[in-house]
C-alpha cells in the first residue's frame, strides 16, 4: 500500500453523527472519525509527554536548586511540609501527586460531559486549559498553577476523546480492539517525538522552549479536533433529546458490570507501576548512572523516552499482527483478560532486566544492553495490556456512563502514580538499585496472578454476555 493509499479521504465521508452508521472504512478499514481522534489525541499526548518527560529533571536540575525554588509561588510553602527529603524525593513526590491527579479528573471530566456540558464542549474546554497550562511553565514562577491547569485540563480532555473512540463501533463490532491498538499508535508515535523535540528543546535549549513547544502542538491538536466534528459519534446530551430519556437509563445487567470493571481497576494500578517508574526514578537513575555519551556526544537522558517509545510503537504494530495472523490460521486469538496476563509474564521480565543491569554495573556506569532489554520487553507487555484494557473498559461501559466509565479505568493510573512517585519512588535515593527494580518485578508478578483470578471469577462478566 502507497502512502497516499494509507491516507485517509478527510472530506468525501457523510456525516456521521446525522447517519448514525457506524460501518464506514474510509480510515485503514475504521471509521474516518478513527483518523481524526487519533490524530488530535496524538497532539495531546504530545503535549502531555513533553511535559511528563521534561518535570523530574526539570525539577531535580533547576527548579528546586538555591535561586530558583523561592521565586516559586506556593513552593516554598510546599516543601515545608517535605523537611528531610532530597531534591529527588521532593521532585518525586510532585511527580506523583501531578501524575495521579492527571489521571484521577478524567472521571470528574468524564462526570461533567455525560451529565452537563456533553462530550465536545468539554474537551474543547480541557484542550483550551491545558495549552494554557503549558504556556503557564515558561514563567518559572507560575510553575504550581500550571500544573494545576494541565491537570484540570487533561481531566476533561481524555476520557471523553476515548469514549468517542469506542462509540464508533458497535458492541459486537470486532474491530474496537483494534482500533485502540491504532489509537495507541498514535499516541506512541507522540510519544517518541515528544523527547526528541520538546525533550532536547528543554535540556539543550532551555526548559521553557520546551513547555511551550509542548503548547503549540496542543493548540494544533485543538483546531483538528473542531474540523473533525461531522464524522464523531453524538454526544448522550444529543441522544436524550433525540430518543428520549428512558433510553440512557442503567440496565439491571449494567451493574454487575460496573462492579466487576471496579475491581479490575486497583488490580491495573499496581500491574503498571514499572511502566509508570520510566517517567519518574527511572529517567533520574539513567541521568545519572547510564552511559550515554558516544564520540564525545552526550545524548541527553530524556531520549530513552524516545527509545521506549520507539519500541512500545514496533511492538504495537507487531502484536497486533501477531495476533491478527493467529486469528487467520486458528480461527481464535486470547480474550482481553487472556491477552494482559500474557502481558504480565513480559513486564516481570522487563523488570528483572532492570535487576541485571544494577547488579552488573560494577564501578563504571551502565552500558544500554539491560535498559535497551528492558524497554523491548516491557514494551511487549505494554501492548498487551493498556490499549486491550481500555478496550475492554469501552465494551462493556454502559452508553450513559461511557465517559465516566473510560475516567474510572483512568483510576487505574491514578493509584500507580501516587504508589510510583509517593511510595516506590522516593526508595531510589535508600535502597540498592537491585532491590528497587526487584520489588517492580514483584508488582508486575501481582498483576499476573490478580488477572489470572479475574479471569476464572469474572471472565463472563467481562466477556459482554448478559450475566444469568
Amino acid at each position: 500500500m502507497t502512502a497516499a493509499e494509507a491516507t485517509p479521504d478527510f472530506e468525501s465521508e457523510p456525516d456521521f453523527r446525522s447517519s448514525g452508521k457506524s460501518s464506514d472504512t474510509a480510515f485503514l478499514g475504521h471509521p474516518k472519525g478513527l483518523g481524526y481522534l487519533s490524530f488530535v489525541e496524538g497532539c495531546e499526548r504530545f503535549s502531555y509527554y513533553s511535559m511528563q518527560t521534561l518535570l523530574v529533571l526539570y525539577m531535580v536540575n533547576y527548579l528546586l536548586l538555591p535561586g530558583h525554588a523561592e521565586n516559586v509561588i506556593g513552593l516554598p510553602w510546599l516543601q515545608g511540609r517535605h523537611i528531610g527529603e532530597t531534591g529527588q524525593q521532593f521532585a518525586s513526590s510532585i511527580f506523583g501527586d501531578y501524575t495521579s491527579l492527571v489521571y484521577f479528573t478524567p472521571i470528574l471530566g468524564g462526570l461533567i460531559a455525560d451529565r452537563w456540558l456533553g462530550r465536545r464542549a468539554t474537551l474543547i474546554a480541557g484542550g483550551v486549559i491545558m495549552s494554557l497550562g503549558h504556556f503557564l511553565m515558561a514563567f518559572e514562577s507560575m510553575f504550581l498553577f500550571a500544573l494545576i491547569a494541565l491537570i484540570v485540563g487533561v481531566g476533561l480532555f481524555k476520557g471523553n476523546i476515548a469514549s468517542q473512540v469506542g462509540e464508533l463501533y458497535s458492541p459486537k463490532d470486532l474491530r474496537r480492539a483494534m482500533a485502540f491498538q491504532i489509537f495507541y499508535i498514535f499516541i506512541n508515535v507522540s510519544v517518541i517525538a515528544a523527547p526528541l523535540i520538546a525533550g532536547t528543546l528543554g535540556q539543550k535549549v532551555g526548559w521553557h522552549w520546551g513547555f511551550g513547544c509542548a503548547g503549540v502542538v496542543m493548540l494544533f491538536g485543538l483546531l483538528i479536533y473542531l474540523k473533525a466534528a461531522p464524522y464523531l459519534p453524538a454526544d448522550a446530551r444529543e441522544d436524550r433529546k433525540t430518543k428520549g430519556k428512558t433510553a440512557m437509563k442503567l440496565q439491571s445487567e449494567d451493574y454487575p458490570r460496573l462492579i466487576a470493571l471496579l475491581i479490575l481497576v486497583p488490580v491495573m494500578g499496581i500491574a503498571l507501576i514499572t511502566n509508570q517508574q520510566i517517567f519518574n526514578a527511572y529517567l533520574v537513575w539513567a541521568d545519572q548512572q547510564f552511559q550515554l555519551t558516544f564520540f564525545g556526544h552526550t545524548m541527553p537522558s530524556s531520549w530513552m523516552i524516545t527509545l521506549d517509545a520507539s519500541l512500545s510503537f514496533l511492538m504495537l504494530l507487531t502484536v497486533a499482527a501477531f495476533w491478527k495472523l493467529c486469528e487467520v490460521i486458528t480461527g481464535r486469538e486470547p480474550d482481553e483478560l487472556g491477552k494482559m496476563i500474557i502481558g504480565s509474564v513480559f513486564t516481570i521480565a522487563g523488570a528483572l532486566c532492570l535487576v541485571m543491569a544494577a547488579a552488573t554495573q560494577g564501578t563504571g556506569k551502565i552500558g544500554l544492553f539491560w535498559p535497551f532489554m528492558f524497554h523491548f520487553l516491557n514494551s511487549i507487555g505494554f501492548a498487551h495490556i493498556l490499549p486491550i484494557s481500555l478496550a475492554l473498559f469501552t465494551k462493556i461501559a454502559p452508553r450513559p456512563l461511557s465517559g465516566t466509565v473510560v475516567g474510572i479505568y483512568y483510576m487505574s493510573f491514578v493509584l500507580a502514580n501516587w504508589i510510583v512517585g509517593n511510595v516506590v519512588g522516593p526508595w531510589l535515593s535508600t535502597m540498592p538499585a537491585t532491590t528497587f527494580w526487584l520489588i517492580h518485578a514483584g508488582t508486575g508478578a501481582f498483576g499476573l496472578v490478580a488477572f489470572v483470578v479475574c479471569k476464572l471469577a469474572l471472565g463472563r462478566l467481562l466477556s459482554g454476555e448478559t450475566p444469568a
